[in-house]
């Protein structure tokens, strides 16, 4: 019988891999690149051929966390009949990543506490951020809340204070309790028309 190995990942693939791990668990600013280059078992010159710097490198590990969000939030809302169901399945989609043993806070935040005002981390979380307050303004206008972009204020702050309590206190019902909270904020938002 013949074995078949998995084909060898590429060094863009191998970096951002040993960048997700490491920039994740210690910090953007903490891991050195001769960690990851070590790390991602390439050569120097690769990391700067592919990515440019380490700045550019963090954007790309924090775009990488963004698609991860992205997807797991895709997840939830194929099953959600309703805008209403939509908005709180971003809350479920949140608790998954809290569920996870590795769960070390939001990365976006992190990167940013770490990182200069304008850096690529900045760009990206502010990116994130707004993918994020577009969702929940969307789904917030479909359910015919009178303004939606004050409701999604409200929840995009609920989401990011359950993002907190999850990684400093190490809760993984926070998002649980946002939800909770989320449902009362949906349910009394004037209606468009009252």
């Amino acid at each position: 019988m013949t074995r078949t190995s998995a084909p060898r990942r590429s060094a863009r693939e191998r970096l951002l891999t040993a960048a997700n791990e490491l920039f994740y668990r210690e910090g953007v600013h903490t891991v050195g690149i001769d960690r990851i280059i070590e790390h991602a078992g390439v050569a120097k010159a690769s990391l700067y051929n592919t990515f440019g710097s380490k700045d550019e490198l963090v954007r790309a590990y924090l775009e990488f966390r963004h698609d991860r969000v992205r997807r797991r939030v895709e997840r939830h809302l194929a099953g959600s009949a309703t805008p209403r169901d939509r908005l709180l399945a971003v809350f479920d989609a949140q608790a998954e990543g809290f569920a996870h043993p590795d769960y070390n806070g939001c990365p976006f935040i992190s990167a940013c506490a770490e990182s200069p005002e304008g850096s690529s981390a900045e760009r990206a979380a502010r990116h994130y951020r707004t993918w994020l307050r577009d969702l929940f303004t969307g789904f917030a206008a479909e359910a015919g809340v009178a303004d939606p972009s004050a409701l999604a204020r409200q929840l995009h702050l609920l989401y990011d204070g359950a993002s907190v309590a999850a990684g400093l206190d190490g809760d993984p019902t926070a998002a649980a309790a946002a939800r909770t909270a989320a449902v009362t904020f949906i349910d009394t938002a004037p209606r468009a028309g009252d």
